[in-house]
C-alpha cells in the first residue's frame, strides 16, 4: 500500500503504549493494531484528530505516502 502508517514511531517518541493510546481515543486495541499494520482501509477524521491530539503531532507525522515501485 502506498500509505504507510507510523503510529508506532510516534508512540515510541512519546513513550506511550498502544493499549494506552487505544483507551484514550476510545477504540479497541485490535482496531488500533489494524491501523498500525496498514491493514485499515480508512480512518475517520475524528479518530485521526484524537491520535494527533494525544500524541501531540500532525497527521503527516503518522501517515506517509510512499510511491510504489513499478518493477
Amino acid at each position: 500500500m502506498a500509505i504507510v502508517i507510523n503510529v508506532d514511531v510516534m508512540l515510541a517518541k512519546r513513550k506511550m503504549r498502544s493499549n494506552e493510546l487505544a483507551e484514550r481515543i476510545g477504540i479497541t486495541t485490535a482496531n488500533l493494531s489494524i491501523l498500525k499494520t496498514g491493514k485499515a482501509k480508512a480512518i475517520r477524521f475524528s479518530t485521526l484528530e484524537l491520535i494527533c491530539k494525544i500524541l501531540e503531532c500532525q497527521p503527516g507525522d503518522i501517515m506517509e505516502y510512499v510511491k510504489e515501485s513499478t518493477s
